[in-house]
């Protein structure tokens, strides 16, 4: 079986071993894992420590017989759901099978069994019960998938929020301000119509975002390709953001040669340097922020160095999935989606996106797109 089929559990109960032998060999399967017990208490042992598909007991065994074993089971919370087939050498007129239905038994088979018989009802138990393990997969990933929605609504009316109540303050301090019967500083209504922009272009960065997760999934992601200076849209991008690392207080620098060309979709590489440098300023507590453009070998590389909090390794993978972020990160704004978004573009351009981290010690990003 491969690893996520994995092998069912079937119980075998008798207090001979001759019969133990002749049964597994009866039902022995790929896929299936034959558990073997030659009394009551190491049966109810082994129940306790594995799930099982199906149990077969002998009826009659010293010390604890095939019905005081299955009432025991169905007394228990952990053994209360395996089916139970009882095997008797017992004639049909002795009507232990009616004892053994109300023991809490599915089937009774008798000796001398019948080989295709036992395969049939062994085959039909372990079906069922691989059929209710897909069920309960399946309630269990719609349940996440539930969850996830949930929270991906929360994040989404947080996120909007922010900019939307920055917006609606500005207008109202305009309001205010036109209703004073004075003429409004004409430097003051600029710096308001800016910050008004800035907080637009969050939101509409947000629902770009979003709309790219979506044409990620399906494969429709647009990809422009054409020539560009690799070192320039480094240059444009951190123009660009000199800003907002200004204003939170970080120092960014730059280090690219002159120009280094390369083919691809200009706008979406300037969207990844974005996403990782918006990041960087996020996750980088303030401290310096260092981009880096280069070569080596055959391909050119954008790295950009923060000295945050950094990823832990068992993180560090999962942080480029869809809406995941690193515990640190919780209670830092953001959907979990840029890096998601990032690296189906590097993907898209025959690229890598890595990164390169340990806690406490920052973080680099590096992204690796092929030269002409």
């Amino acid at each position: 079986m491969t690893a996520e089929t994995p092998d069912v559990n079937v119980l075998l109960v008798d207090d001979l071993q001759e019969n133990l032998v002749a049964l597994e060999a009866l039902i022995r399967q790929p896929g299936r894992r034959i558990f073997t017990a030659r009394s009551g208490e190491q049966a109810l042992s082994l129940m306790l420590e594995h799930a099982f598909a199906l149990a077969i007991l002998d009826v009659q065994m010293p010390s604890m017989n095939g019905f005081e074993l299955a009432e025991l089971m169905r007394g228990t919370e952990r053994t209360r759901g395996i089916p139970i087939v009882f095997v008797s050498a017992a004639g049909r007129e002795l009507n232990y099978a009616f004892r053994g239905y109300e023991s809490g038994a599915v089937d009774f088979l008798y000796k001398p069994l019948d080989p295709h018989a036992v395969r049939s009802k062994v085959s039909v138990f372990v079906d069922l019960y691989r059929q209710r393990q897909e069920l309960q997969e399946a309630k269990a990933q719609l349940q996440r998938a539930v969850s996830m929605r949930d929270d991906f609504m929360s994040m989404i009316a947080h996120e909007l929020r922010n900019p939307l109540n920055s917006v609606y303050l500005q207008a109202q301090l305009r309001r205010k301000m036109l209703s004073g019967g004075r003429s409004p500083d004409p430097q003051a209504m600029l710096h308001m119509v800016e910050r008004d922009e800035r907080q637009i272009r969050s939101m509409v960065r947000l629902l770009d975002d979003m709309l790219d997760v979506s044409r990620a999934r399906t494969g429709k992601l647009a990809i422009v390709p054409g020539p560009f200076d690799l070192a320039a849209s480094a240059r444009a991008v951190v123009e660009a953001i000199e800003e907002q690392a200004s204003n939170s207080g970080v120092t960014l620098t730059l280090a690219a040669p002159d120009t280094l060309p390369i083919e691809g979709d200009e706008f979406r590489v300037e969207q990844v340097i974005t996403n990782l440098l918006t990041n960087a300023l996020r996750y980088g507590q303030g401290k310096p922020v260092a981009v880096t453009v280069g070569t080596s070998g055959t391909e050119a590389l954008v790295s950009v160095r923060d000295q945050g909090m950094g990823i832990a390794p068992a993180d560090q993978e999962r942080i480029f999935q869809q809406f995941e972020r690193t515990e640190d990160a919780s209670q830092i704004a953001g959907l979990g989606l840029g890096l998601y978004i990032a690296r189906q573009i590097a993907e898209a351009h025959n690229g890598r996106l890595a990164v390169r981290s340990a806690p406490g010690e920052g973080s680099e990003f590096i992204l690796s797109l092929p030269l002409p």
